[in-house]
Protein backbone atom coordinates (compact mmCIF):
# COMPACT_ATOMS: atom_id res chain seq x y z
CA UNK A 1 0.00 0.00 0.00
CA UNK A 2 1.45 3.25 -0.74
CA UNK A 3 1.84 5.62 2.34
CA UNK A 4 -0.76 8.81 2.40
CA UNK A 5 0.26 11.92 1.45
CA UNK A 6 1.07 15.01 4.03
CA UNK A 7 4.45 13.75 5.67
CA UNK A 8 7.31 13.13 3.85
CA UNK A 9 8.93 9.44 4.91
CA UNK A 10 12.09 9.83 2.84
CA UNK A 11 15.92 9.48 5.45
CA UNK A 12 15.91 11.18 8.71
CA UNK A 13 18.25 14.09 9.33
CA UNK A 14 19.93 14.04 12.25
CA UNK A 15 22.46 17.27 12.05
CA UNK A 16 24.66 16.31 14.47
CA UNK A 17 27.03 13.29 14.87
CA UNK A 18 25.35 11.29 17.25
CA UNK A 19 28.37 9.05 18.47
CA UNK A 20 27.79 5.63 20.02
CA UNK A 21 24.42 4.35 21.14
CA UNK A 22 24.11 1.42 24.60
CA UNK A 23 21.44 -0.76 23.41
CA UNK A 24 20.15 -2.92 26.51
CA UNK A 25 17.53 -5.49 26.39
CA UNK A 26 15.85 -5.62 29.90
CA UNK A 27 13.42 -7.96 29.64
CA UNK A 28 9.62 -7.36 31.49
CA UNK A 29 10.20 -4.91 34.25
CA UNK A 30 7.26 -2.59 35.99
CA UNK A 31 6.52 0.49 34.63
CA UNK A 32 7.82 2.29 37.86
CA UNK A 33 11.18 0.47 38.24
CA UNK A 34 11.60 1.60 34.50
CA UNK A 35 10.64 4.58 35.04
CA UNK A 36 12.91 5.39 37.70
CA UNK A 37 15.92 3.53 35.50
CA UNK A 38 15.26 6.33 32.56
CA UNK A 39 15.77 8.61 35.34
CA UNK A 40 18.98 7.64 36.28
CA UNK A 41 20.10 7.10 32.73
CA UNK A 42 18.84 10.57 32.33
CA UNK A 43 20.19 12.21 34.85
CA UNK A 44 23.72 9.99 34.11
CA UNK A 45 23.33 11.99 30.47
CA UNK A 46 22.79 15.17 32.15
CA UNK A 47 25.66 15.05 34.48
CA UNK A 48 28.26 13.77 32.70
CA UNK A 49 28.31 10.26 33.92
CA UNK A 50 28.29 8.56 31.03
CA UNK A 51 28.80 10.31 27.51
CA UNK A 52 26.89 7.84 25.01
CA UNK A 53 22.87 7.39 23.88
CA UNK A 54 21.35 4.63 25.55
CA UNK A 55 18.68 2.99 23.98
CA UNK A 56 16.44 1.12 27.02
CA UNK A 57 14.11 -1.69 24.89
CA UNK A 58 12.02 -3.82 27.65
CA UNK A 59 8.34 -5.10 27.86
CA UNK A 60 5.91 -4.47 30.40
CA UNK A 61 3.48 -6.14 32.61
CA UNK A 62 -0.15 -5.07 31.89
CA UNK A 63 0.16 -0.69 31.82
CA UNK A 64 -1.70 2.43 31.29
CA UNK A 65 -0.06 5.62 31.13
CA UNK A 66 -1.49 8.91 30.38
CA UNK A 67 0.73 11.56 28.87
CA UNK A 68 0.96 15.32 29.47
CA UNK A 69 -1.92 15.57 27.14
CA UNK A 70 -4.55 13.81 28.43
CA UNK A 71 -6.45 14.11 31.91
CA UNK A 72 -7.94 10.42 32.59
CA UNK A 73 -10.98 10.70 30.42
CA UNK A 74 -10.18 8.35 27.62
CA UNK A 75 -9.78 5.53 30.03
CA UNK A 76 -13.10 3.82 29.75
CA UNK A 77 -13.05 1.92 33.05
CA UNK A 78 -12.73 3.09 36.62
CA UNK A 79 -9.59 2.80 38.30
CA UNK A 80 -10.59 0.35 41.08
CA UNK A 81 -11.83 -2.46 38.28
CA UNK A 82 -8.24 -2.02 36.39
CA UNK A 83 -6.83 -4.54 39.06
CA UNK A 84 -9.48 -7.11 37.89
CA UNK A 85 -7.90 -7.55 34.79
CA UNK A 86 -4.40 -6.83 35.63
CA UNK A 87 -3.34 -3.49 35.19
CA UNK A 88 -2.36 -0.38 36.76
CA UNK A 89 -2.26 3.08 35.80
CA UNK A 90 0.67 5.66 35.47
CA UNK A 91 0.13 9.75 34.69
CA UNK A 92 3.46 10.78 33.28
CA UNK A 93 5.75 13.37 32.30
CA UNK A 94 5.77 12.74 28.38
CA UNK A 95 4.06 14.05 25.38
CA UNK A 96 0.53 12.72 24.20
CA UNK A 97 -2.57 10.99 25.94
CA UNK A 98 -3.50 7.66 26.93
CA UNK A 99 -1.74 4.34 25.74
CA UNK A 100 -1.23 1.08 26.70
CA UNK A 101 2.20 -1.02 27.19
CA UNK A 102 1.89 -5.01 28.09
CA UNK A 103 3.51 -8.13 27.27
CA UNK A 104 4.28 -8.74 23.76
CA UNK A 105 5.02 -4.83 23.24
CA UNK A 106 8.22 -3.79 22.11
CA UNK A 107 8.90 -0.50 24.39
CA UNK A 108 11.77 2.00 23.87
CA UNK A 109 12.75 4.13 25.55
CA UNK A 110 15.78 6.62 23.98
CA UNK A 111 17.96 8.27 26.02
CA UNK A 112 19.49 10.20 23.90
CA UNK A 113 21.26 14.22 23.24
CA UNK A 114 18.83 15.67 21.26
CA UNK A 115 20.50 18.70 19.29
CA UNK A 116 20.15 22.09 20.19
CA UNK A 117 17.90 24.57 17.43
CA UNK A 118 17.68 28.52 17.78
CA UNK A 119 14.11 28.01 19.22
CA UNK A 120 14.94 25.65 21.48
CA UNK A 121 15.69 21.38 21.30
CA UNK A 122 14.26 19.38 18.07
CA UNK A 123 12.00 17.42 19.70
CA UNK A 124 9.81 17.34 16.38
CA UNK A 125 12.93 16.20 14.69
CA UNK A 126 13.44 13.13 17.36
CA UNK A 127 9.89 12.21 17.11
CA UNK A 128 10.77 12.13 13.47
CA UNK A 129 13.39 9.95 13.80
CA UNK A 130 11.75 7.32 15.76
CA UNK A 131 8.94 7.14 13.61
CA UNK A 132 11.25 6.67 10.73
CA UNK A 133 13.66 3.93 12.41
CA UNK A 134 10.09 2.23 13.30
CA UNK A 135 9.03 2.22 9.61
CA UNK A 136 12.21 0.97 8.10
CA UNK A 137 12.14 -1.98 11.14
CA UNK A 138 8.45 -2.62 9.84
CA UNK A 139 9.65 -2.90 6.21
CA UNK A 140 12.35 -5.34 7.05
CA UNK A 141 9.64 -7.55 8.96
CA UNK A 142 7.67 -7.27 5.14
CA UNK A 143 5.32 -4.64 6.64
CA UNK A 144 4.45 -1.61 5.01
CA UNK A 145 3.85 1.18 7.18
CA UNK A 146 3.93 5.04 7.18
CA UNK A 147 4.25 8.63 9.31
CA UNK A 148 0.52 10.63 8.85
CA UNK A 149 0.69 14.49 8.93
CA UNK A 150 -0.94 15.55 12.62
CA UNK A 151 -0.63 12.08 14.09
CA UNK A 152 2.06 11.15 16.06
CA UNK A 153 2.67 7.30 15.63
CA UNK A 154 3.10 4.46 12.97
CA UNK A 155 0.13 3.27 10.75
CA UNK A 156 -0.44 0.58 8.78
CA UNK A 157 -3.59 -0.34 6.43
CA UNK A 158 -4.85 -2.55 9.15
CA UNK A 159 -4.49 0.15 12.13
CA UNK A 160 -1.90 2.09 14.64
CA UNK A 161 1.09 -0.47 15.42
CA UNK A 162 3.29 1.89 17.54
CA UNK A 163 2.67 4.68 19.60
CA UNK A 164 5.12 7.47 20.71
CA UNK A 165 5.33 9.97 23.20
CA UNK A 166 8.23 12.03 24.49
CA UNK A 167 10.01 13.97 26.73
CA UNK A 168 13.26 16.51 26.00
CA UNK A 169 15.04 18.32 29.41
CA UNK A 170 18.41 19.86 29.54
CA UNK A 171 18.75 18.44 26.04
CA UNK A 172 18.26 14.38 26.87
CA UNK A 173 15.34 12.72 25.92
CA UNK A 174 12.94 10.52 27.76
CA UNK A 175 10.21 7.50 27.18
CA UNK A 176 9.80 7.14 23.21
CA UNK A 177 8.07 4.70 21.59
CA UNK A 178 5.66 0.97 21.97
CA UNK A 179 5.68 -1.47 19.24
CA UNK A 180 2.76 -3.80 19.27
CA UNK A 181 4.30 -7.57 18.56
CA UNK A 182 2.16 -9.55 19.69
CA UNK A 183 0.13 -7.75 22.61
CA UNK A 184 -3.15 -8.99 23.74
CA UNK A 185 -5.46 -6.33 21.73
CA UNK A 186 -8.71 -6.27 23.98
CA UNK A 187 -6.29 -4.61 26.45
CA UNK A 188 -6.55 -1.62 24.12
CA UNK A 189 -10.38 -1.41 24.25
CA UNK A 190 -10.59 -0.30 28.07
CA UNK A 191 -9.23 3.05 26.24
CA UNK A 192 -9.41 5.68 23.57
CA UNK A 193 -5.85 5.12 22.01
CA UNK A 194 -4.09 8.21 22.17
CA UNK A 195 -7.26 10.03 22.54
CA UNK A 196 -7.79 8.80 18.60
CA UNK A 197 -11.41 7.77 18.56
CA UNK A 198 -11.79 6.43 14.71
CA UNK A 199 -8.82 4.70 13.98
CA UNK A 200 -8.07 1.33 15.14
CA UNK A 201 -5.12 -0.39 16.61
CA UNK A 202 -3.19 -3.53 15.17
CA UNK A 203 0.17 -5.91 15.69
CA UNK A 204 2.45 -7.36 14.04
CA UNK A 205 1.16 -10.79 14.04
CA UNK A 206 -2.55 -9.39 12.89
CA UNK A 207 -0.82 -7.36 9.87
CA UNK A 208 1.73 -10.46 8.94
CA UNK A 209 -0.86 -13.27 10.23
CA UNK A 210 2.03 -15.46 11.69
CA UNK A 211 3.99 -15.92 15.04
CA UNK A 212 6.33 -12.86 15.36
CA UNK A 213 8.55 -12.89 18.56
CA UNK A 214 9.93 -9.74 20.60
CA UNK A 215 13.39 -10.93 19.74
CA UNK A 216 12.50 -11.11 16.03
CA UNK A 217 11.27 -7.06 16.40
CA UNK A 218 14.78 -6.02 18.54
CA UNK A 219 16.64 -7.60 15.98
CA UNK A 220 14.98 -5.42 13.10
CA UNK A 221 14.57 -2.16 15.22
CA UNK A 222 17.75 -1.65 17.04
CA UNK A 223 20.13 -0.93 13.22
CA UNK A 224 17.24 0.95 12.33
CA UNK A 225 17.20 3.40 15.69
CA UNK A 226 20.88 4.17 15.41
CA UNK A 227 21.23 4.83 11.47
CA UNK A 228 17.70 7.20 11.96
CA UNK A 229 19.75 9.09 14.70
CA UNK A 230 23.35 9.07 13.04
CA UNK A 231 25.10 6.78 15.24
CA UNK A 232 28.08 5.90 14.38
CA UNK A 233 29.13 2.76 17.15
CA UNK A 234 26.19 0.60 18.42
CA UNK A 235 27.25 -1.51 21.66
CA UNK A 236 24.37 -4.06 22.27
CA UNK A 237 23.71 -5.85 25.53
CA UNK A 238 20.87 -7.89 25.44
CA UNK A 239 19.37 -10.06 28.44
CA UNK A 240 17.19 -13.46 27.96
CA UNK A 241 14.22 -13.22 26.00
CA UNK A 242 11.24 -15.73 26.77
CA UNK A 243 11.80 -19.47 25.94
CA UNK A 244 8.26 -21.27 24.38
CA UNK A 245 7.83 -24.66 24.70
CA UNK A 246 10.36 -27.57 24.07
CA UNK A 247 13.25 -24.75 24.12
CA UNK A 248 16.15 -25.74 26.42
CA UNK A 249 15.80 -24.82 30.06
CA UNK A 250 17.97 -21.99 31.49
CA UNK A 251 20.65 -23.34 32.91
CA UNK A 252 20.38 -22.21 36.98
CA UNK A 253 16.50 -24.07 36.62
CA UNK A 254 17.64 -26.92 35.46
CA UNK A 255 20.02 -27.19 38.91
CA UNK A 256 16.95 -25.94 40.90
CA UNK A 257 15.09 -29.38 39.65
CA UNK A 258 18.14 -31.52 40.29
CA UNK A 259 17.93 -30.40 43.85
CA UNK A 260 21.15 -28.20 43.93
CA UNK A 261 20.16 -25.67 46.14
CA UNK A 262 17.79 -27.96 48.52
CA UNK A 263 19.59 -30.69 49.35
CA UNK A 264 17.39 -32.77 48.61
CA UNK A 265 19.82 -34.04 45.73
CA UNK A 266 17.31 -35.74 43.32
CA UNK A 267 20.57 -36.61 40.70
CA UNK A 268 23.82 -37.76 40.76
CA UNK A 269 27.04 -35.93 41.61
CA UNK A 270 28.72 -35.37 38.48
CA UNK A 271 31.82 -37.10 38.07
CA UNK A 272 35.53 -34.69 38.45
CA UNK A 273 39.34 -35.76 38.02
CA UNK A 274 41.00 -33.66 39.74
CA UNK A 275 38.81 -31.63 41.26
CA UNK A 276 37.64 -30.35 37.11
CA UNK A 277 34.31 -30.71 35.67
CA UNK A 278 34.82 -31.54 32.08
CA UNK A 279 35.95 -28.85 30.40
CA UNK A 280 36.92 -27.00 33.24
CA UNK A 281 40.12 -25.01 33.24
CA UNK A 282 43.03 -25.91 35.63
CA UNK A 283 43.00 -23.57 38.79
CA UNK A 284 46.02 -21.53 37.80
CA UNK A 285 48.83 -20.55 40.55
CA UNK A 286 46.97 -17.34 40.95
CA UNK A 287 44.15 -18.89 42.69
CA UNK A 288 45.89 -21.70 44.99
CA UNK A 289 44.51 -20.20 48.65
CA UNK A 290 45.66 -21.49 51.60
CA UNK A 291 43.48 -22.44 54.66
CA UNK A 292 44.81 -21.09 58.04
CA UNK A 293 42.62 -22.18 60.62
CA UNK A 294 45.64 -21.25 63.40
CA UNK A 295 45.70 -17.85 63.91
CA UNK A 296 43.87 -16.38 66.98
CA UNK A 297 42.31 -14.04 65.12
CA UNK A 298 40.58 -16.29 62.81
CA UNK A 299 39.69 -18.86 65.65
CA UNK A 300 38.52 -16.19 68.49
CA UNK A 301 35.92 -14.58 65.65
CA UNK A 302 34.66 -18.20 64.95
CA UNK A 303 34.01 -18.57 68.76
CA UNK A 304 32.26 -15.07 69.02
CA UNK A 305 29.99 -16.40 66.12
CA UNK A 306 28.98 -19.10 67.58
CA UNK A 307 28.32 -18.09 70.86
CA UNK A 308 25.93 -15.53 69.33
CA UNK A 309 24.18 -17.69 67.33
CA UNK A 310 24.78 -15.64 63.95
CA UNK A 311 25.58 -17.41 60.62
CA UNK A 312 28.28 -15.14 58.40
CA UNK A 313 28.42 -15.45 54.67
CA UNK A 314 31.92 -15.89 55.02
CA UNK A 315 31.02 -19.58 56.10
CA UNK A 316 27.52 -20.14 54.38
CA UNK A 317 29.16 -19.07 50.34
CA UNK A 318 32.01 -20.71 51.27
CA UNK A 319 34.52 -16.95 50.98
CA UNK A 320 38.00 -17.75 49.57
CA UNK A 321 39.23 -15.20 51.96
CA UNK A 322 37.34 -16.20 55.26
CA UNK A 323 41.34 -17.02 56.56
CA UNK A 324 42.43 -13.43 55.98
CA UNK A 325 39.40 -11.58 57.06
CA UNK A 326 38.67 -13.67 60.05
CA UNK A 327 42.37 -13.15 61.36
CA UNK A 328 42.10 -9.26 60.80
CA UNK A 329 38.76 -9.18 62.60
CA UNK A 330 36.71 -9.16 59.83
CA UNK A 331 33.55 -10.57 59.14
CA UNK A 332 30.03 -10.42 57.21
CA UNK A 333 27.11 -10.98 59.17
CA UNK A 334 24.11 -12.83 57.47
CA UNK A 335 21.45 -11.77 59.25
CA UNK A 336 17.60 -13.36 58.25
CA UNK A 337 18.51 -17.33 59.08
CA UNK A 338 20.39 -19.41 56.61
CA UNK A 339 17.71 -20.66 53.61
CA UNK A 340 17.09 -18.83 51.02
CA UNK A 341 14.25 -18.37 48.59
CA UNK A 342 16.16 -18.22 45.68
CA UNK A 343 18.84 -19.82 44.54
CA UNK A 344 21.28 -18.53 42.05
CA UNK A 345 24.26 -21.08 40.13
CA UNK A 346 27.39 -19.26 41.79
CA UNK A 347 26.12 -19.77 45.71
CA UNK A 348 26.51 -22.20 47.80
CA UNK A 349 23.41 -20.55 50.60
CA UNK A 350 21.07 -23.66 50.45
CA UNK A 351 17.31 -22.93 49.16
CA UNK A 352 14.32 -23.67 51.08
CA UNK A 353 11.71 -22.70 53.06
CA UNK A 354 13.23 -19.88 55.78
CA UNK A 355 12.45 -20.19 59.79
CA UNK A 356 10.47 -17.44 61.35
CA UNK A 357 12.24 -14.12 62.04
CA UNK A 358 14.39 -13.81 65.12
CA UNK A 359 13.74 -10.52 66.74
CA UNK A 360 17.02 -11.05 68.56
CA UNK A 361 18.90 -11.26 65.97
CA UNK A 362 19.68 -7.42 65.47
CA UNK A 363 21.15 -6.85 69.44
CA UNK A 364 22.87 -9.86 68.89
CA UNK A 365 24.54 -8.82 65.87
CA UNK A 366 25.49 -5.89 67.10
CA UNK A 367 26.96 -7.14 70.01
CA UNK A 368 29.19 -9.22 68.03
CA UNK A 369 30.12 -6.18 66.70
CA UNK A 370 31.04 -4.22 69.46
CA UNK A 371 33.01 -6.97 71.00
CA UNK A 372 35.10 -7.11 67.61
CA UNK A 373 35.46 -3.53 68.22
CA UNK A 374 35.09 -2.71 64.43
CA UNK A 375 35.43 0.51 62.78
CA UNK A 376 33.64 -0.83 59.62
CA UNK A 377 30.78 -3.48 59.96
CA UNK A 378 29.07 -5.15 57.00
CA UNK A 379 25.63 -6.84 57.17
CA UNK A 380 23.98 -9.04 54.89
CA UNK A 381 21.31 -11.28 54.48
CA UNK A 382 19.66 -14.56 52.21
CA UNK A 383 16.74 -13.30 50.00
CA UNK A 384 13.24 -13.40 52.18
CA UNK A 385 10.92 -12.73 49.76
CA UNK A 386 8.59 -14.46 51.95
CA UNK A 387 8.42 -10.95 54.13
CA UNK A 388 6.39 -8.53 53.06
CA UNK A 389 9.18 -5.72 53.64
CA UNK A 390 11.54 -8.55 52.30
CA UNK A 391 13.76 -8.31 55.77
CA UNK A 392 14.14 -4.46 55.05
CA UNK A 393 12.97 -3.38 58.80
CA UNK A 394 15.57 -6.44 60.90
CA UNK A 395 18.58 -4.24 58.49
CA UNK A 396 17.38 -0.94 59.32
CA UNK A 397 17.32 -2.65 63.58
CA UNK A 398 20.52 -3.93 63.26
CA UNK A 399 22.17 -0.53 62.18
CA UNK A 400 20.26 1.42 65.09
CA UNK A 401 21.53 -1.15 67.39
CA UNK A 402 25.35 -1.21 66.27
CA UNK A 403 25.03 2.68 66.58
CA UNK A 404 24.17 2.47 69.91
CA UNK A 405 27.27 0.25 71.13
CA UNK A 406 29.35 1.78 68.71
CA UNK A 407 28.54 4.81 67.76
CA UNK A 408 31.97 5.28 65.62
CA UNK A 409 31.45 1.81 63.40
CA UNK A 410 30.55 2.79 59.94
CA UNK A 411 27.74 0.11 59.04
CA UNK A 412 27.57 -1.44 55.22
CA UNK A 413 24.88 -3.27 54.08
CA UNK A 414 24.61 -5.89 51.81
CA UNK A 415 20.62 -5.82 50.41
CA UNK A 416 18.70 -8.49 47.85
CA UNK A 417 16.70 -6.44 45.48
CA UNK A 418 13.27 -6.53 47.94
CA UNK A 419 11.45 -7.32 44.92
CA UNK A 420 11.72 -4.00 44.00
CA UNK A 421 9.57 -2.69 46.48
CA UNK A 422 10.14 1.44 47.02
CA UNK A 423 9.08 1.02 50.52
CA UNK A 424 11.54 -1.40 51.99
CA UNK A 425 14.75 0.55 50.60
CA UNK A 426 13.69 3.12 51.90
CA UNK A 427 13.46 1.79 55.60
CA UNK A 428 17.07 0.28 55.00
CA UNK A 429 18.43 3.61 53.82
CA UNK A 430 16.26 6.04 56.35
CA UNK A 431 18.68 3.69 58.74
CA UNK A 432 21.82 5.86 57.19
CA UNK A 433 24.29 3.14 56.18
CA UNK A 434 27.71 4.29 55.41
CA UNK A 435 27.05 2.00 52.09
CA UNK A 436 24.69 0.71 50.31
CA UNK A 437 25.71 -2.49 48.73
CA UNK A 438 23.24 -4.21 45.99
CA UNK A 439 25.48 -6.84 43.80
CA UNK A 440 24.58 -6.96 39.67
CA UNK A 441 26.66 -10.39 40.24
CA UNK A 442 27.09 -10.70 36.52
CA UNK A 443 26.10 -9.27 32.98
CA UNK A 444 23.04 -8.59 31.17
CA UNK A 445 23.30 -11.39 28.85
CA UNK A 446 23.68 -14.34 32.07
CA UNK A 447 21.57 -12.86 34.52
CA UNK A 448 18.63 -14.93 33.51
CA UNK A 449 20.86 -18.47 32.93
CA UNK A 450 22.39 -18.10 36.68
CA UNK A 451 19.62 -16.50 38.74
CA UNK A 452 15.98 -17.46 39.16
CA UNK A 453 14.34 -14.08 40.35
CA UNK A 454 16.85 -11.64 39.81
CA UNK A 455 16.94 -8.65 37.27
CA UNK A 456 19.40 -6.52 35.63
CA UNK A 457 16.93 -3.40 35.46
CA UNK A 458 15.20 -3.48 38.41
CA UNK A 459 19.03 -3.62 39.76
CA UNK A 460 20.62 -0.87 38.44
CA UNK A 461 17.02 0.67 39.53
CA UNK A 462 17.47 -0.05 43.04
CA UNK A 463 20.85 1.31 43.06
CA UNK A 464 19.81 4.50 41.73
CA UNK A 465 16.95 5.08 44.05
CA UNK A 466 19.21 4.66 47.20
CA UNK A 467 21.50 8.17 46.06
CA UNK A 468 18.12 9.71 45.50
CA UNK A 469 17.19 9.12 48.90
CA UNK A 470 20.12 9.70 50.16
CA UNK A 471 22.90 11.59 48.44
CA UNK A 472 25.68 11.09 50.85
CA UNK A 473 25.38 7.29 51.22
CA UNK A 474 28.31 5.11 49.29
CA UNK A 475 26.57 3.21 46.33
CA UNK A 476 28.03 0.05 45.36
CA UNK A 477 27.58 -2.99 43.73
CA UNK A 478 29.56 -5.96 43.18
CA UNK A 479 30.60 -8.67 39.58
CA UNK A 480 31.46 -12.26 39.62
CA UNK A 481 33.67 -13.29 36.42
CA UNK A 482 34.90 -16.50 35.00
CA UNK A 483 30.69 -17.29 34.44
CA UNK A 484 30.71 -17.04 30.86
CA UNK A 485 31.23 -13.45 30.44
CA UNK A 486 33.06 -11.70 27.98
CA UNK A 487 35.39 -8.75 28.65
CA UNK A 488 33.88 -6.34 26.82
CA UNK A 489 30.55 -7.24 28.60
CA UNK A 490 32.41 -6.27 31.88
CA UNK A 491 33.39 -3.45 30.50
CA UNK A 492 30.02 -2.51 29.20
CA UNK A 493 28.42 -3.40 32.66
CA UNK A 494 30.72 -0.57 34.53
CA UNK A 495 29.62 1.90 32.30
CA UNK A 496 25.74 1.32 33.31
CA UNK A 497 26.83 0.82 37.27
CA UNK A 498 28.49 4.40 36.64
CA UNK A 499 25.71 6.01 34.56
CA UNK A 500 22.90 5.36 37.39
CA UNK A 501 25.42 6.73 39.93
CA UNK A 502 27.32 3.82 41.66
CA UNK A 503 29.96 5.00 43.16
CA UNK A 504 32.06 1.67 44.15
CA UNK A 505 32.22 -1.57 42.47
CA UNK A 506 34.04 -4.84 43.30
CA UNK A 507 34.77 -7.36 40.80
CA UNK A 508 36.27 -11.15 41.51
CA UNK A 509 36.51 -14.65 40.20
CA UNK A 510 33.84 -17.53 40.31
CA UNK A 511 34.70 -20.18 42.51
CA UNK A 512 32.72 -23.23 41.99
CA UNK A 513 31.58 -24.36 45.30
CA UNK A 514 30.31 -27.91 44.40
CA UNK A 515 30.43 -30.05 41.75
CA UNK A 516 27.22 -29.58 41.08
CA UNK A 517 26.89 -25.92 40.55
CA UNK A 518 27.53 -23.60 37.53
CA UNK A 519 31.14 -24.59 35.83
CA UNK A 520 33.88 -22.33 35.51
CA UNK A 521 34.22 -21.22 31.96
CA UNK A 522 37.67 -19.86 32.74
CA UNK A 523 40.05 -17.80 35.16
CA UNK A 524 40.29 -14.43 34.56
CA UNK A 525 43.98 -13.18 34.43
CA UNK A 526 45.08 -10.73 37.15
CA UNK A 527 45.96 -8.57 34.15
CA UNK A 528 42.61 -8.14 33.23
CA UNK A 529 41.13 -7.52 36.68
CA UNK A 530 44.08 -4.78 35.81
CA UNK A 531 41.63 -3.45 33.22
CA UNK A 532 38.98 -3.62 34.59
CA UNK A 533 39.86 -1.11 37.65
CA UNK A 534 41.00 1.48 35.37
CA UNK A 535 38.28 1.57 33.01
CA UNK A 536 36.33 2.20 36.08
CA UNK A 537 38.85 4.81 36.86
CA UNK A 538 38.09 6.20 33.36
CA UNK A 539 34.59 6.00 33.60
CA UNK A 540 34.50 8.23 36.79
CA UNK A 541 33.64 5.59 39.57
CA UNK A 542 35.08 6.46 42.78
CA UNK A 543 36.87 2.96 43.20
CA UNK A 544 36.91 -0.54 41.71
CA UNK A 545 38.63 -3.07 44.02
CA UNK A 546 38.88 -5.89 41.26
CA UNK A 547 41.14 -9.17 41.60
CA UNK A 548 41.28 -12.96 41.61
CA UNK A 549 39.72 -13.39 45.25
CA UNK A 550 38.23 -10.29 45.74
CA UNK A 551 34.17 -10.52 47.13
CA UNK A 552 31.63 -8.35 48.05
CA UNK A 553 32.73 -7.28 51.69
CA UNK A 554 36.91 -7.67 51.00
CA UNK A 555 38.65 -5.06 52.04
CA UNK A 556 35.31 -3.40 52.29
CA UNK A 557 36.65 -0.30 54.70
CA UNK A 558 40.18 0.69 52.68
CA UNK A 559 37.40 0.83 49.66
CA UNK A 560 35.11 3.34 51.44
CA UNK A 561 38.26 5.27 52.39
CA UNK A 562 39.69 5.21 49.13
CA UNK A 563 36.01 6.32 47.87
CA UNK A 564 35.64 9.42 50.19
CA UNK A 565 39.00 10.87 49.87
Amino acid sequence: MTPPSGREVGPARTGHAAGRVRVRWLGRLPYSEAWDLQKAFWEGRTLGRCGDDYLLLLEHPHTYTVGRNGDGSNLLVSDEHLGEFGAEIHYVDRGGDITYHGPGQLVGYPIFAVPKLPNGFDMVGHVRRIEQALIGALADLGVTAWAEAGLTGVWTDAGKIAAIGVRVSRGVSMHGFALNVAPDLAYFGNIVPCGIRDRAVTSLVEVLDRPVSVEEAVAAVVPRVAAAFGHDETEVQLGAFARGAGAEPFAVDTMVTAGVFSGHQESEVPLTINGLLPDEPERPDWMRIKANTSSEGYRELRRLMRAKELNTVCEEAGCPNIYECWARGTGTLMLLGDKCTRACAFCDVQTGRPDGVDLTEPQRAAEAVAAMGLRHAVLTSVNRDDLPDGGAAVFAETIARIRELLPACDVEVLIPDFKGDPAALETVMFAKPAVLNHNTETVLRLQRDVRTAANYGRSLALLARAKWINPACTVKSGLIVGMGETEQEVMSTLADLRAVGVDLVTIGQYLRPTPRHRRVDRYVHPDEFARYAAEGERLGLSHVEAGPLVRSSYHAQESLESALR
